[in-house]
């Protein structure tokens, strides 16, 4: 299908002559130049197709006058709508944090000659002692030196967060710092769920008294779960005193106190939970013990 064309280009530039050239040449001189040759004449116009009309020829006559719109400022375009819906799972910033929920009894995976090997799974352990009995520095050397990813959530640590109004037990029990401890255990808690839902470990320490369990040992098992595995550490009062000794801040206690919290302690005797006395033993020599009491506790959950 042929459609109607105007007049043919001018063919293209020689070397040494501009593009436009020949067009403005025309334009200026529409006659013939003088010495010019006038060359081939214009090719008429290709008749037009059949269902076509023609060309019009002659002056294209003008639009037809259009009334001026109204004078005033161009509105802006309207804002873009977004579509709301989950982020891409590549977004940057974007990390799901499945819930926290109560953690579970562990299993751990056998080995050939020692049973479960709690170096290699996800645990959730309560490290129970009296003060200066060395929770913290077990449970951080622990946490550690641990195959898998471990966290230490110390509940002194987290009491002290605190500043303004904490009740300092040194200054007596009262029914502020009981309040004050209860909700670190809640927090505690919480913050064991989260890491145990994401697939870390927790080793928790805590002064628990025996005598106390809806209050000490019953609320870790609501905060955290079932699977929670308690343990006690529980030099004799001597190892205790010495320790509490080298201690600074509103965490050394007299030794008087020291002795009363190591007698109710003793309370864990016939309890059923597993014991290590780390009277003759270092930060490390008391980790591997308890790497070896976690595993006859995976392998035999206590009834507690």
């Amino acid at each position: 299908m042929q459609h109607a064309v105007g007049s043919p280009l001018p063919s293209p530039h020689q070397p040494g002559q501009g593009p436009h050239a020949g067009w403005a040449s025309a334009a200026h001189h529409p006659g013939p130049h003088p010495g010019v040759s006038p060359g081939p004449a214009p090719v008429p116009p290709p008749p037009p197709a059949p269902g076509f009309p023609a060309a019009p020829s002659g002056p294209v006559p003008p639009a037809p006058h259009q009334p001026p719109g109204p004078v005033g400022p161009v509105p802006p375009p309207p804002p873009p709508q977004h579509v709301s819906g989950p982020p891409a799972a590549d977004s940057t910033g974007h990390v799901p944090l499945p819930p926290g929920g109560p953690v579970g009894t562990p299993v751990a995976p056998p080995t050939a000659a020692t049973g479960p090997d709690p170096t290699a799974t996800t645990l959730a352990v309560l490290l129970i002692g009296p003060a200066g009995a060395g929770k913290t520095s077990v449970a951080k050397y622990w946490a550690d030196h641990r195959r898998v990813p471990t966290a230490h959530i110390s509940l002194d640590d987290v009491r002290e967060w605190v500043r303004a109004g904490f009740a300092d037990p040194q200054s007596g029990w009262n029914d502020n710092s009981e309040a004050q401890y209860r909700l670190a255990r809640r927090t505690c808690g919480f913050a064991a769920r989260n890491f145990l839902a994401n697939g870390i470990s927790c080793i928790l320490d805590d002064a628990v008294f025996p005598d106390r369990p809806v209050v000490g040992l019953g609320g870790w098992k609501r905060h955290v779960g079932p699977g929670l595995l308690p343990v006690v550490l529980l030099p004799g009062l001597d190892i205790v005193l010495e320790r509490n000794a080298e201690r600074t801040g509103n965490r050394r206690l007299t030794d008087e106190e020291v002795a009363r919290i190591h007698g109710r302690m003793a309370g864990w005797y016939g309890s059923g939970l597993p014991i290590i006395d780390n009277s003759q033993l270092d930060v490390p020599g008391t980790a591997r013990v308890l790497d070896e009491v976690l595993s006859r506790a995976i392998a035999s959950p206590p009834s507690w």
